[in-house]
């Protein structure tokens, strides 16, 4: 799995980039419409998706350890694909919507870190991101009756921490690459 993310290690940092642009946005222009917030997400899942893919099918030397990122990808192409020609989805469906992508994300998240914890230390990076997504999910299906200010706010903040993380995660395993040792993860 490392081998595949060193190759491809700018893909997991333009998904940061990605994240801290939505979170960003999430923020300065609170007074988004649902149909924009609908279409950003969209946008955003379908686009990582599609990163996640071209991260997992970068390396065919690696094909036991990316179903995962498969399976992330094909997740975010999908949701992203469904939000964007359905927007007349009601707000409520779409914090269900966007739950169950961060709880299956987060989830799938983690599984690649714990396998990149056999390879590498400093791996916590992606543990800590996936476990906020899976926090988030939980939050926003116990509390669906929260605006979508407030909601908005709550992903505006969960994209600029994941951001972060995976531009870490990135920098990271970009260092690792050219060090070729596990330590520029310590």
């Amino acid at each position: 799995m490392l081998h595949v993310l060193s190759k491809l290690w700018w893909v997991l940092a333009l998904r940061g980039v990605c994240a801290i642009a939505i979170g960003i946005g999430a923020f300065v222009v609170p007074a988004a419409t649902l149909a924009a917030l609908i279409l950003v997400f969209g946008a955003y899942a379908l686009v990582e998706g599609v990163l996640l893919l071209v991260t997992a099918l970068g390396n065919h030397r690696a094909a036991p350890d990316r179903w995962p990122l498969l399976l992330q990808g094909l997740l975010g192409v999908a949701v992203g694909a469904l939000t964007l020609f359905s927007p007349a989805v009601t707000a409520l469906a779409l914090l269900f919507y966007i739950a169950a992508w961060l709880l299956a994300h987060g989830v799938l998240q983690i599984i690649v870190a714990v396998r990149l914890r056999e390879e590498l230390t400093g791996e916590w990076w992606l543990i800590a991101a996936g476990a906020i997504s899976v926090l988030l999910a939980i939050w926003l299906l116990w509390q669906p009756q929260a605006g979508v200010l407030a909601v908005l706010w709550w992903i505006g903040a969960w994209a600029l921490v994941w951001g972060v993380a995976l531009v870490g995660a990135a920098l990271r395993i970009r260092r690792w690459a050219r060090s070729g040792s596990a330590r520029a993860f310590t």
